[in-house]
């Protein structure tokens, strides 16, 4: 368990704050009339609530709205304040954790103390969270992130400057800028130092190993300009990559350390690195409630720049043993002065957790996958699930994954709509889920893996049920009759479930799950953008859904897609 600071909390009168809960604002400097957004973030346990005082001391109605921890945050607009001295009080237990006071109108002193010590990284989560938060149920997609960072009922920071910085903002971060670009934006507007590394992309035999950092301090000095952050996050995106989160657990000279697989360690914010390459940056965790079962959710960007949120399961987050990458869930190092007072990123034997931030650890470096899934199952469902609730949360998180390659598949015909005379070359090789240009933003063998993989898991927890009866709640019903009624139930909700996508007339095709299940050997070559929709969702040749097509893929590609085939029929990556 991480180890919680003790808490002292400020005198009756006093308006004060310190580490473990804070009180935040913005913009940095709010005017008269305009809205004055409010965040408390507390990392040692939730808050009550929070009071508003005017600046004749009256109390203000504020509607509050909460996050979960850790860390927990509480948040809340004063839409229309005049100019003056507001006061704001985090409360807990009947008592004031944390006060704090802001000049509409007027001058305002730094938020923070320029550094990422543990308040400003418990706002970062906090912010990640909100950033992205929407009803669980809901599903969440952006065409990149520049709408949520130019949302201010989603980004806390948005005008955080005062200078309409966010209005033509560029925020296209692919997979491995994502929580890159999260980070740097963030420090922007808080006046803080990000550090990187330029890294190798490792080997079929070693995980990616990294030079030394690039500290970026244009922040720091003052309120910096739009460009200035453009320019620093351009520099940043031309040297991080794929190989850049997949560094070896032990790895010091990196940019993440490796945290323990506890729900008080994985704050929104951590990063997932597969060992394939992809990222995920966590965003939210949904207790468990009831017959309700709880969920973690994350966000990616693809390599067409859209950002969309999922939630953890082993059709998304690919875990494996390889000696190829270093997998799991990270957190971002440490960025601290050192003992000349020159910025450093902390070593792994610095990072034990004293300070509230969570530790280094290495324990998912001995864990099989199924053993990994099953602490993060215990983890999101503490009480176990259902096995039809169980399969009805796969269900709907396979959908999601569908519902997110029709998005892909139109864009890349949107594309080829565009350059109806032109061929995308196909790499050669592994280099086919790794490369640039237009085979990287419109082809999907990265995502047609995963989705093999999440179709094989689904169809396969009956057999899950068998082994690790202790993850659900059988309710005195044995583990064979419980698989044996899931099989079922697949067997009749495959045909429930549809999707529907854009032939090459424009014309709309329904594909039931049934209908993908009985395609998957040609959904295994369905990724080349050449080729026509119809094909990429495995259509068979002289069908009535074939009829549509009007053009395939180069035979040459044709024919390699032949000879990689092996790789998506048994769901497995091929060596650098």
């Amino acid at each position: 368990m991480l180890a919680v600071p003790r808490v002292s909390y400020p005198a009756p009168g006093r308006c004060t704050q310190g580490d473990e809960v804070r009180v935040w604002t913005a913009p940095s400097n709010p005017s008269p009339d305009a809205p004055l957004e409010i965040l408390a973030v507390a990392t040692d346990g939730p808050l009550a609530g929070l009071a508003v005082y005017d600046p004749a001391g009256r109390p203000l109605s504020v509607r509050t709205g909460s996050n979960g921890g850790p860390p927990w945050s509480l948040y809340a607009t004063v839409f229309r304040p005049g100019r003056g001295s507001y006061r704001i009080e985090a409360q807990r237990a009947g008592r004031v954790a944390a006060c704090r006071e802001v000049e509409v109108g007027g001058r305002n002193t730094a938020d923070g103390p320029g550094n990422w010590e543990l308040a400003t990284r418990a706002l970062y989560a906090a912010w990640v969270e909100r950033l992205f938060d929407a009803p669980p149920e809901q599903s969440l997609s952006f065409p990149s992130l520049e709408p949520v960072l130019r949302n201010p009922e989603r980004n806390f920071l948005y005008n955080y400057l005062g200078r309409r910085e966010d209005e033509r903002l560029p925020a296209e971060p692919d997979c491995a800028d994502l929580p890159y670009f999260l980070r740097a934006y963030f420090a922007w507007k808080m006046g803080l130092p990000i550090a990187y590394r330029p890294c190798d992309r490792g080997s079929a035999s070693r995980p990616p190993r990294c030079g030394a950092p690039v500290i970026e301090t244009g922040f720091t000095r003052s309120a910096a300009a739009a460009s200035v952050f453009t320019d620093a996050a351009r520099r940043m995106m031309d040297t991080v990559h794929s190989g850049s989160a997949r560094t070896a657990l032990g790895n010091d000279g990196s940019d993440f350390y490796p945290v323990p697989l506890e729900r008080s360690a994985l704050w929104p914010g951590t990063v997932f690195a597969d060992p394939y390459g992809h990222v995920l940056v966590v965003v939210k965790w949904v207790p468990q409630s009831g017959a309700r079962g709880g969920l973690l959710l994350a966000v990616d960007a693809q390599p067409d720049n859209s950002v969309t949120r999922k939630r953890f399961w082993e059709g998304t987050f690919l875990f494996a043993e390889t000696p190829a990458a270093g997998p799991g869930f990270k957190a971002f190092r440490p960025l601290e002065p050192g003992r000349k007072g020159q910025l450093g990123q902390s070593p792994n034997g610095a990072l034990r957790g004293g300070s509230g931030l969570p530790p280094y650890s290495t324990e998912q470096a001995g864990l099989r996958p199924e053993d990994f899934y099953a602490r993060i199952d215990r983890m999101i469902n503490p009480r176990g699930l259902a096995p039809r609730a169980a399969y009805e949360s796969t269900l709907a998180a396979l959908m999601e994954q569908l519902e997110t390659r029709v998005t892909a598949v139109d864009n890349a015909e949107n594309y080829r709509r565009q350059n109806p005379r032109s061929v995308i070359p196909m790499p050669k090789g592994a280099a086919i889920f790794e490369t640039t240009g237009p085979w990287e933003d419109y082809s999907t063998p990265s995502r047609d893996m995963r989705l093999l993989i999440a179709m094989n898991v689904l169809a396969a927890l009956p057999d899950r049920i068998r082994r690790y009866p202790e993850l659900f709640v059988l309710s005195g019903e044995s583990p064979a009759s419980a698989a044996a009624g899931v099989e079922r139930l697949h067997a009749r909700r495959a045909g429930e479930r549809f999707i529907s996508y854009q032939r090459s007339d424009g014309s709309p095709w329904r594909l039931s799950l049934a209908d993908l299940y009985e395609r998957k050997p040609r959904l295994e070559v369905a990724y080349d953008p050449n080729d026509c929709p119809e094909v990429r969702w495995g259509a068979a040749p002289n069908s009535p859904e074939y009829a549509s097509c009007t053009r395939r893929a180069p035979r040459e590609q044709q024919a390699r897609m032949e000879e990689y085939r092996a790789w998506f029929r048994e769901t497995r990556r091929p060596p650098r």
